[in-house]
């Protein structure tokens, strides 16, 4: 008779999950199972809201990285008008996209891995936290929480608020950078990438310490996903796509985003609320792809600013074709805060970026738009189609997470089997399964919107605590 170990909550990611890992009848590993539990939605949420609604409502999709959510949002938007933004709207726009992946990687790497990274994966689950990283780490932790704090600084510089912030908008940015806000920007950023770099030496300095986990994390070949610029270098804003597989070799190269329905199909399965995109060519679950930070840097010819590209170079000796492992996300998101570092600087000080002309005005010129952009877990797409009113009709989101739902799987199975030994059951043994969850950070709020046939349960009840009410599917 087979068993299962249940691993509920998964803890330090955002959003609420779960893990089943099934043994065979010798109490060996069989499969596991990554459930996402939390249904959010947002899809059916947006349909019947004026079109111009919809960066600012899909930034309420998270808190974490809502900032992508809105310039995706946007870029949709910008498509239904079928018009061309001011530059200097897409240079603003660039920079505080890049200040959310440095706010957002430094939030994944310092408070959610480093307990894992610097303590120890069979810490005392009670010290295993950021508090345990400040108590024994106290000068690397305060440097990641100002990281962090940088980043924040930025996106409220730039629209106002730290999270949800509304100044990006269809046609643009609703305001200019001012002087004032453009030096204090440039201020903060030798700060931001001397930690990153001090950081990134001395997770090298440790790496040789996690070969077991090097080896087993999502340690599989894969196709990789992502944006490049017209170079093929690192690209978080408006780009093209492009898939390498495990070889190196580029299948897809130079696409055109508007397109990404013919590349990319959706699956949904019974046991999670989290859709399953994948490689249409190869079909399903075949046409497994990683994107993200790791796929980032597996699929460009270069980042394009110095240190990144130093970087980069260091990187790359690892493996001689992409880095598998998907314990190195880590690392490529050390290096691309110091490239989103570098990045802002020259953004910056491009002669135009205090241009007042920062917004282009239309009615919308067509029905169907489509925003693709990196957030810091991978590429996002939005797609929109609005009726003659230009109320929303139908919505489409694929989430960054959701690219890497088919990897997730496969990785915790891989860790199970590596680690899990049902007569000798360590609490270090299970972290070990939610590490690799962790290595891909995923937001599940964002991407929890399939409808597939999962069981669900909603309950009514009184202010005194009555159930009035109680519907069940499944």
């Amino acid at each position: 008779m087979t068993r299962q170990i249940k691993i509920d909550p998964i803890t330090r990611i955002e959003g609420h999950a779960k893990i089943s890992i099934h043994l065979d009848e010798q109490g060996f590993v069989d499969n596991a199972y990554f459930h996402v539990t939390q249904f959010r939605g947002f899809e059916k949420f947006a349909e019947g809201r004026p079109f111009y609604e919809m960066p600012s409502l899909m930034a309420r999709t998270c808190g974490i990285c809502p900032v992508a959510h809105l310039i995706a949002g946007a870029k949709a938007c910008d498509d239904l008008f079928a018009v061309q933004i001011p530059r200097t709207a897409r240079n603003l726009r660039r920079v505080m996209n890049l200040a959310q992946i440095m706010q957002s990687h430094a939030l994944s790497f310092f408070y959610l891995s480093s307990p894992d990274l610097l303590l120890g994966m069979d810490a005392d689950p009670e010290t295993r936290n950021i508090f345990g990283v400040l108590k024994e780490f106290p000068q690397l932790g305060k440097e990641g929480i100002r990281l962090r704090q940088i980043g924040q600084q930025i996106i409220e510089s730039l629209g106002s608020k730290r999270i949800h912030p509304s100044w990006v908008v269809p046609g643009g940015v609703n305001a200019p950078l001012t002087e004032e806000h453009r030096d204090e920007i440039l201020s903060h950023l030798p700060e931001a990438k001397q930690i990153a770099v001090k950081t990134l030496e001395f997770f090298k300095s440790r790496i040789d310490q996690f070969q077991p986990e090097i080896k087993t994390f999502g340690n599989f070949p894969s196709l990789f996903m992502g944006l490049i610029d017209s170079e093929g270098n690192l690209e978080h804003y408006n780009g093209l796509l492009r898939i390498v597989d495990s070889a190196g070799n580029i299948i897809v190269d130079n696409y055109d985003t508007l397109k990404y329905f013919d590349l990319i199909d959706e699956a949904a399965e019974p046991w999670t609320y989290m859709k399953f995109p994948y490689y249409k060519d190869m079909g399903y679950p075949q046409g497994m792809y990683r994107v993200g930070p790791l796929a980032r840097l597996n699929i460009i010819d270069d980042c394009g600013t110095e240190v990144a590209d130093k970087e980069l170079k260091e990187f790359r000796e690892i493996s001689k074709g992409p880095v598998l492992s998907s314990f190195y996300y880590h690392w490529a998101r050390l290096i691309e805060i110091i490239f989103s570092a570098e990045r802002m600087e020259q953004l910056l000080l491009d002669s135009d970026i205090l241009s007042k002309h920062v917004r282009a005005h239309a009615e919308p010129n067509s029905f169907d738009g489509i925003g693709v952009t990196e957030a810091p877990r991978g590429t996002l797409i939005h797609h929109y189609r609005i009726d003659e009113n230009g109320l929303i009709k139908w919505v489409n989101l694929i989430i960054a997470t959701g690219h890497n739902n088919l990897t997730m799987n496969r990785a915790i199975t891989q860790v199970a089997k590596n680690f899990v030994h049902s007569d000798n059951l360590q609490e270090g043994m299970l972290n070990r399964v939610e590490a690799i969850i962790r290595a891909f950070d995923p937001c599940l709020s964002c991407s929890t919107h399939a409808v597939g046939q999962m069981a669900m349960r909603v309950q009514l009840f009184s202010p005194d605590g009555e159930l009035l009410d109680e519907l069940k599917r499944g």
